[in-house]
């Protein structure tokens, strides 16, 4: 069955090659960042939403969804969202407070024009983290979460706009 398309062309080897860099030096980096700070589940959902994030600020660089507004509100605004549903809505149970936090992060990020496909992840950690995090509050969103996608744009100023055929970011707000 032909969906009446053609496949994308091949991505360049140079610009895989910058994807690459990107990425590893900014989820090392996080990554590095957060030894201490959070306890190791917390690291790794953390970590897992970021790494998402890394595969549109490295290997994305031209979508909407990887531009620097989408990358810092879609992370902060979910995860505002996501506190606010486990501290007011996790009673009722934590698939419902779960539920609601990714369903109100991509509401919110629609109506603000920061779509950012990891914040749903982002949200949702708030909720299903361990109890640790919990305590953080809304200080989550300061850190890991600000701090992070701060981290991740840092490197992907830098590493983006090395090779003359990349330019990063395409808008900023």
């Amino acid at each position: 069955m032909n969906g009446g398309g053609t496949s994308p062309p091949r991505t360049p080897l140079p610009n895989i090659f910058w994807s690459f860099i990107g990425a590893f030096l900014g989820i090392s980096s996080l990554h590095y960042s957060l030894i201490g700070h959070l306890a190791a589940p917390d690291i790794n959902m953390v970590i897992g939403s970021f790494g998402a994030s890394a595969v549109l600020v490295y290997g994305a660089i031209d979508s909407p969804l990887a531009q620097p507004r989408n990358l810092i509100g879609g992370h902060i605004l979910s995860a505002l969202v996501g506190v606010f549903c486990y501290q007011f809505f996790a009673p009722f149970g934590l698939w419902f407070a779960a539920a609601l936090a990714v369903a109100g992060a991509i509401a919110l990020m629609h109506i603000t024009r920061t779509l950012h496909p990891p914040g749903g992840a982002t949200a949702l950690i708030a909720v299903i983290g361990s109890p640790q995090l919990h305590d953080t509050g809304y200080f989550y969103t300061i850190f890991p979460v600000a701090r992070g996608a701060f981290l991740l744009l840092i490197v992907a100023l830098l590493v983006n706009n090395i090779p003359k055929n990349r330019r990063y970011p395409k808008f900023w707000w």
